[in-house]
């Protein structure tokens, strides 16, 4: 594979499927100011991943991930290439090493929104993570960085260990110190996310750690977590949170 020709031939497929007033809705939607295409998730997906169905080399895989990030239209960043710059990278995140978590902090770095950053934080650190837990320490780091995206990646880092049932609780617990009282929507929310999906499979725990923040917790965290707790516990912790 030539990186910078597949990233080419991806750019052309997506572009003759572009759909203007798809692309405006979408545009407003996300408040973006990248340049907008207007391609659907499961086309712009099919043409991205066409690019990997056959297993590149890591250098490959990398340097198409780059050329994707890079492109432009007017001197704008094209939405729907960084989204399948995301794509190739997800589904052939098993050809990374350590080391790359950078590649994946990098592009979190030079993102403005949820839609580029959640699968990078979870599909890509996070599981590059769980095959190399020492590199959670890079977490304890993120959880103090003053890019809000960043701090939201420390969170949602830790959904692959919570969905296979191997939650890294210790550092939920001092996450959740950290950002209790956390201002940014997209934290809160991320908190709470994290807390709803370990609910599914240690409602007690949930249950005690809202218990114990139930004077500070915010709004969307509470909400978010209790979703998915036993009725009666999520009536008591909403009688409490009421009552504070």
């Amino acid at each position: 594979m030539d990186p910078e020709d597949e990233a080419e031939r991806i750019l052309g497929e997506l572009r003759a499927q572009a759909d203007p007033v798809r692309a405006d809705s979408e545009k407003r939607y996300l408040k973006s100011d990248f340049a907008h295409l207007g391609v659907t998730v499961p086309a712009l997906r099919k043409v991205a991943l066409s690019a990997v169905r056959v297993p590149p080399a890591r250098d490959e895989l990398l340097g198409l991930v780059d050329a994707l990030w890079a492109a432009t239209d007017g001197g704008r960043p094209v939405h729907e290439a960084r989204m399948a710059a995301v794509e190739v990278l997800v589904k052939r995140v098993e050809l990374l090493e350590p080391e790359d978590l950078a590649v994946a902090e990098r592009l979190i770095r030079d993102s403005v929104s949820w839609v580029h950053v959640d699968h990078l934080a979870e599909k890509v650190a996070g599981r590059l993570i769980v095959r190399h837990p020492d590199l959670g320490a890079a977490l304890d780091v993120w959880v103090g960085d003053p890019y809000m995206w960043i701090r939201r990646t420390s969170l949602l880092a830790l959904l692959p260990g919570v969905r296979a049932g191997d939650p890294d609780l210790d550092r939920l617990t001092r996450y959740g110190d950290v950002l209790i009282e956390e201002k940014e929507f997209f934290i809160r929310k991320a908190l709470g996310w994290v807390l709803r999906e370990l609910s599914k499979k240690d409602p007690a725990w949930v249950t005690a750690w809202v218990e114990g923040h139930i004077a500070d917790v915010s709004g969307v965290t509470f909400r978010e977590a209790v979703r998915r707790l036993p009725s009666a516990d999520a009536d008591r912790l909403l009688a409490a949170y009421k009552a504070r």
